[in-house]
Protein backbone atom coordinates (compact mmCIF):
# COMPACT_ATOMS: atom_id res chain seq x y z
CA UNK A 1 0.00 0.00 0.00
CA UNK A 2 1.50 3.45 -1.30
CA UNK A 3 1.90 6.11 2.01
CA UNK A 4 2.57 9.56 1.73
CA UNK A 5 5.32 10.79 3.28
CA UNK A 6 7.50 14.10 4.19
CA UNK A 7 10.39 14.42 1.60
CA UNK A 8 13.30 15.11 3.10
CA UNK A 9 16.98 14.09 2.30
CA UNK A 10 16.92 10.08 2.58
CA UNK A 11 20.74 9.13 3.00
CA UNK A 12 21.38 5.71 3.26
CA UNK A 13 21.58 3.89 6.31
CA UNK A 14 25.07 2.83 8.08
CA UNK A 15 25.69 -0.51 6.28
CA UNK A 16 25.72 -2.83 9.24
CA UNK A 17 25.44 -6.27 6.81
CA UNK A 18 27.98 -8.94 5.01
CA UNK A 19 27.36 -11.20 2.60
CA UNK A 20 28.66 -14.55 3.09
CA UNK A 21 29.52 -17.17 0.75
CA UNK A 22 27.05 -20.24 0.61
CA UNK A 23 26.78 -22.98 -2.38
CA UNK A 24 24.71 -21.81 -5.12
CA UNK A 25 23.11 -18.90 -2.86
CA UNK A 26 24.11 -16.17 -0.22
CA UNK A 27 24.13 -16.08 3.16
CA UNK A 28 23.06 -12.37 4.48
CA UNK A 29 24.61 -11.54 7.65
CA UNK A 30 23.03 -8.13 9.72
CA UNK A 31 23.48 -6.80 13.07
CA UNK A 32 22.10 -3.63 14.97
CA UNK A 33 21.42 -1.91 17.98
CA UNK A 34 18.17 -3.86 18.27
CA UNK A 35 16.63 -6.46 16.97
CA UNK A 36 14.23 -3.98 14.83
CA UNK A 37 17.59 -2.57 13.43
CA UNK A 38 18.70 -5.97 12.54
CA UNK A 39 15.40 -7.10 10.42
CA UNK A 40 15.76 -3.56 8.72
CA UNK A 41 19.30 -4.30 7.66
CA UNK A 42 18.57 -7.67 6.63
CA UNK A 43 16.19 -6.34 4.29
CA UNK A 44 18.39 -3.18 3.34
CA UNK A 45 21.26 -6.04 2.60
CA UNK A 46 18.80 -8.16 0.30
CA UNK A 47 18.30 -4.82 -1.83
CA UNK A 48 22.10 -4.17 -1.63
CA UNK A 49 22.26 -7.57 -3.15
CA UNK A 50 19.55 -6.58 -6.09
CA UNK A 51 21.46 -3.29 -6.55
CA UNK A 52 24.23 -0.46 -5.82
CA UNK A 53 21.82 1.54 -3.53
CA UNK A 54 23.30 4.49 -3.85
CA UNK A 55 22.02 5.15 -7.27
CA UNK A 56 18.28 4.77 -5.77
CA UNK A 57 16.52 8.07 -5.18
CA UNK A 58 13.36 8.05 -2.87
CA UNK A 59 10.68 8.75 -5.09
CA UNK A 60 7.33 7.14 -3.07
CA UNK A 61 6.83 5.14 -0.01
CA UNK A 62 4.96 2.23 0.30
CA UNK A 63 3.95 0.04 3.83
CA UNK A 64 4.00 -3.38 4.41
CA UNK A 65 2.87 -5.68 7.02
CA UNK A 66 4.11 -8.95 8.14
CA UNK A 67 3.19 -11.70 10.46
CA UNK A 68 4.70 -15.05 11.76
CA UNK A 69 4.19 -17.75 14.27
CA UNK A 70 7.64 -17.33 16.16
CA UNK A 71 10.83 -15.14 15.07
CA UNK A 72 12.22 -16.72 12.21
CA UNK A 73 8.91 -16.74 10.68
CA UNK A 74 8.28 -13.32 11.47
CA UNK A 75 11.70 -12.71 9.72
CA UNK A 76 11.00 -14.52 6.36
CA UNK A 77 8.13 -13.17 5.89
CA UNK A 78 9.24 -9.70 6.60
CA UNK A 79 11.72 -10.62 3.72
CA UNK A 80 9.18 -12.30 1.38
CA UNK A 81 7.04 -8.96 1.46
CA UNK A 82 9.77 -6.79 0.55
CA UNK A 83 10.78 -9.53 -1.91
CA UNK A 84 7.06 -8.88 -3.23
CA UNK A 85 7.03 -5.18 -3.63
CA UNK A 86 10.26 -5.15 -5.52
CA UNK A 87 8.62 -8.24 -7.42
CA UNK A 88 5.69 -7.14 -8.70
CA UNK A 89 4.12 -4.03 -9.01
CA UNK A 90 5.98 -0.94 -8.52
CA UNK A 91 8.56 -3.16 -8.74
CA UNK A 92 10.26 -0.54 -5.71
CA UNK A 93 13.82 -0.61 -4.77
CA UNK A 94 14.18 0.70 -1.09
CA UNK A 95 17.05 3.06 -0.50
CA UNK A 96 15.69 2.95 3.30
CA UNK A 97 12.94 0.78 5.26
CA UNK A 98 11.80 2.01 8.75
CA UNK A 99 10.21 -0.77 10.76
CA UNK A 100 7.41 1.51 12.64
CA UNK A 101 5.87 -1.40 14.62
CA UNK A 102 7.50 -4.09 15.75
CA UNK A 103 6.17 -6.40 18.11
CA UNK A 104 7.17 -9.36 19.87
CA UNK A 105 4.50 -10.83 21.29
CA UNK A 106 2.19 -11.03 18.10
CA UNK A 107 5.27 -11.29 15.61
CA UNK A 108 4.28 -9.00 13.88
CA UNK A 109 5.50 -5.89 11.83
CA UNK A 110 4.85 -3.12 9.93
CA UNK A 111 7.31 -1.01 7.58
CA UNK A 112 7.84 1.51 5.72
CA UNK A 113 9.67 1.27 2.39
CA UNK A 114 10.96 4.46 0.87
CA UNK A 115 12.57 3.97 -2.85
CA UNK A 116 11.65 4.02 -6.40
CA UNK A 117 10.42 1.67 -9.25
CA UNK A 118 13.90 -0.31 -10.56
CA UNK A 119 14.88 1.12 -13.45
CA UNK A 120 17.82 -0.50 -15.93
CA UNK A 121 20.01 1.54 -16.85
CA UNK A 122 19.24 4.13 -13.80
CA UNK A 123 20.30 1.43 -11.44
CA UNK A 124 23.15 -1.25 -11.93
CA UNK A 125 21.73 -4.79 -12.44
CA UNK A 126 23.34 -6.68 -9.44
CA UNK A 127 21.83 -10.41 -8.34
CA UNK A 128 18.24 -11.32 -8.79
CA UNK A 129 16.47 -12.79 -5.62
CA UNK A 130 14.81 -15.66 -6.86
CA UNK A 131 13.37 -16.65 -2.88
CA UNK A 132 14.16 -15.87 1.07
CA UNK A 133 14.59 -20.05 2.72
CA UNK A 134 14.51 -20.73 5.95
CA UNK A 135 17.69 -22.94 5.78
CA UNK A 136 20.04 -21.77 8.52
CA UNK A 137 17.95 -19.00 9.47
CA UNK A 138 19.78 -17.80 12.43
CA UNK A 139 18.23 -14.87 14.93
CA UNK A 140 20.76 -13.90 17.65
CA UNK A 141 19.41 -11.57 20.57
CA UNK A 142 21.54 -11.21 23.57
CA UNK A 143 19.62 -8.66 25.23
CA UNK A 144 22.18 -8.37 28.27
CA UNK A 145 25.52 -7.11 25.59
CA UNK A 146 22.95 -5.97 23.50
CA UNK A 147 23.74 -7.82 20.17
CA UNK A 148 21.50 -8.47 17.95
CA UNK A 149 22.21 -10.44 14.52
CA UNK A 150 19.90 -12.18 11.80
CA UNK A 151 21.53 -14.85 8.76
CA UNK A 152 19.29 -15.25 6.11
CA UNK A 153 20.39 -17.09 2.81
CA UNK A 154 18.61 -15.94 -0.20
CA UNK A 155 18.02 -17.79 -2.85
CA UNK A 156 19.48 -16.88 -6.26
Amino acid sequence: MEVEFSREDFFLPEIKYEYLDHTADVQLHAWGDSLKEAFEQCGMAMFGYMTELEYVSVESCYQIEAQGDDIEGLLFHFLDELLFLFSCEPNLICRRLEITKFDMETFSIECKCYGEPFEIGKHPQGTEVKAITYSAMQVHQDDANKKYEVFVIIDI
